[in-house]
């Protein structure tokens, strides 16, 4: 990995999702004194990621601030617990997260009133989801801010589909039913494998999540390009954003790159939710480009220091 510092420095920890053993990474700030009290944050990761890679980034440098951070995989995904495998369900999703925070408020140097939220891409969505219906988050921040839902039903940025939808779901239950009777499980790749796999109308954002994901960039093991093909039909069910205007007065921060093909999930998520309310806007950065490239991540760092400092520290 290009930036491989960063997840060697979080602590193992494991917790409980149910029946389900998850696996995190936690972070502490530097001279930490376990008879202290700290705020706290839960990092969520993007689809098909897993904590060592974006959400370890940020959750190490949250932690420099003075914040315990908590990056973990996902259920089904990664180190943690749950099959099938690659499952990409947004209610499990959000309730990784109330369970992240059940964890986070059983150790003693945790402030339970200090705890912010926050996620990159997908990760972001399941973020704002979450904040909708779980008072523990007293803030939250999206980075490349996704929803799921909506490109389940819509297709890609920059890819139109007619029916999208619909053909989707179509094939969707054709892989239910050939599961059903003991076939599969069947899956799709995030992203393109190799560059041969990337075609001239391949999006943009597969292009670069290409780059990240597949090269040594960013590869990591347990990232395995797949998701579950029966994970569409609860996807396109969903909506990150339903009741996002139920937060306030929680805060809410959305960083974006100027140069973005996903900066519509940004303005959508920004136009439904109610004050307090900021769009912090990196000038040049693309959605990929908030993950690692440290021109771009060390602005991202400094807002949300600002940001969660002036909203639970």
């Amino acid at each position: 990995m290009l930036y491989d510092t960063h997840y060697k420095e979080g602590k193992k920890v494991t917790f409980k999702n149910g029946i389900l053993k998850m696996a995190g990474l936690l972070f502490l700030p530097d001279n930490f004194d376990e008879n202290k009290k700290y705020p706290a944050i839960v990092v969520t990761h993007p689809g098909g990621g897993v904590k060592e890679q974006c959400s370890s980034l940020y959750a190490w440098n949250m932690a420099r601030k003075g914040y315990v951070s908590l990056a973990f995989d996902a259920s089904h995904q990664g180190e943690s617990e749950g099959e099938p495998r690659y499952l990409d369900d947004p209610a499990r999703r959000v309730e990784d997260i109330r369970c992240a925070l059940d964890y986070l408020v059983t150790l003693p140097y945790i402030d339970e009133e200090k705890i912010g939220a926050m996620g990159i891409c997908a990760g972001a969505g399941y973020t704002m989801s979450a904040i909708q219906t779980e008072a523990r988050i007293k803030a939250a921040a999206g980075i490349s801010t996704w929803n799921a839902g909506h490109s389940s039903r819509h297709g890609f940025p920059g890819v139109h589909i007619m029916d999208f939808m619909q053909k989707n779901l179509e094939e969707t239950a054709k892989i239910r039913t050939r599961e059903a009777r003991g076939e599969g499980p069947f899956y799709w790749n995030y992203v393109p494998e190799t560059e041969a796999d990337i075609k001239e109308d391949t999006a943009v954002i597969l292009k670069e999540a290409h780059e990240y994901y597949r090269t040594d960039r960013c590869f990591y093991p347990t990232s395995v390009n797949k998701i579950l093909m029966s994970s569409s039909d609860k996807l396109a069910a969903w909506d990150a954003f339903q009741y996002i205007d139920t937060v306030s007065p929680r805060p809410l921060l959305f960083i974006v790159g100027s140069e973005a093909d996903t900066l519509y999930f940004t303005g959508d998520a920004f136009a439904r939710a109610k004050e307090p309310k900021e769009i912090f806007t990196i000038k040049g950065a693309t959605h990929i480009d908030l993950y690692d490239k440290p021109q771009y991540v060390n602005q991202a760092v400094a807002k949300l220091v600002e940001f969660f400092d002036k909203s639970i520290k």
